[in-house]
């Protein structure tokens, strides 16, 4: 074996490892799988020689990755701002949203709640926050990545760690966030299961849906009345419950819909003597935006 030959070896003892880090900090496990094997590329261009000098390569590695994540996060970010929001909700019509089953278990892995929330971070933040708060690395070494000291790298995993666990509109102890959280839980399992007694059961008699036209199939009404017809449309709509997660929507209880971990619908609902009394789909790019989304601590 030579020298190259055992590089690539001390390599791919770490490559699930830097392929987990890169996963969070890209929420795409092709970007993800990118940034890794540019890892490999510059620690080949460095050469045995040089690898062999490097007292922590797992923290060698770990860094270069970091990098490289920071940099496609930025591009990423310039590439939506210059396409706008209309054009990032468009690349993923309904008709693709089917997961292969690695990326399916990755997304699971880390939850899509999760995702689509570290995905509404300034790069930086979320660089901060994955190294720090999944894979505990020092500040000191985040620092460097990130182009700050490390108070101001601390800072940042800080910031970003206030959004992802947000504010409940009322205190997490009170008894009707946790019932809340039941009854759309509730809905969720029927909607994946097709249930209709289970959806009956959590649908109030009048409640109301409404939704933004991007959200639904043509022909399907904005608003829609009545426990029974709702029934019958999300009958029609369970692959949508397939790809969704609960999160705290604006403080309140609520849904997103994240195939691959890519926000492409929310729900808001109003929930009325333990039933929904309502809800919204929505889907518009601009309303989206605005949302406050915050991931909720696992169900007991």
């Amino acid at each position: 074996m030579d020298d190259r030959e055992r590089l690539a070896e001390r390599f791919d003892a770490h490559r699930g490892h830097l392929q987990a880090v890169a996963f969070r900090m890209l929420g795409s496990l092709t970007d993800a799988e990118d940034a890794v094997q540019e890892a490999w590329v510059r620690l080949d261009r460095a050469g045995a020689h040089d690898a062999h000098q490097v007292e922590n390569l797992p923290g060698w590695l770990t860094t270069v990755v970091g990098r490289i994540c920071l940099d496609m996060l930025r591009t990423r970010k310039a590439r939506r701002e210059v396409a706008g929001d209309d054009d990032a909700v468009a690349a993923m019509p309904g008709d693709r949203m089917a997961e292969p089953e690695q990326e399916t278990l990755l997304v699971e892995s880390v939850g899509r709640a999760m995702l689509v929330v570290l995905d509404r971070l300034s790069p930086a933040e979320r660089v901060a926050f994955v190294l720090h708060d999944m894979f505990s690395a020092p500040f000191d070494e985040i620092a460097a990545i990130v182009d700050r000291t490390p108070v101001a790298a601390k800072k940042l995993a800080s910031r970003a760690r206030r959004r992802i666990e947000g504010t409940p509109a009322t205190e997490p102890g009170e008894i009707d966030v946790l019932w809340h959280r039941r009854v759309v839980e509730s809905f969720l399992a029927a909607a994946r299961g097709r249930d209709i007694a289970g959806l009956l059961a959590v649908l109030a008699p009048d409640a109301v849906r409404h939704a933004d036209a991007a959200g639904l199939p043509p022909g399907v009404p904005l608003e829609v009345r009545g426990a029974d017809a709702i029934v019958e449309e999300t009958l029609l709509l369970t692959r949508n419950a397939m790809f969704a997660d609960v999160v705290l929507v604006d403080g309140a209880i609520g849904l997103v819909v994240a195939p691959r971990g890519r926000m492409r619908l929310v729900l808001a609902f109003a929930v009325k003597d333990d039933r929904i009394a309502e809800y919204s789909v929505i889907a518009d790019p601009q309303r989206l935006e605005r949302l406050e989304l915050a991931v909720l601590p696992p169900s007991r």
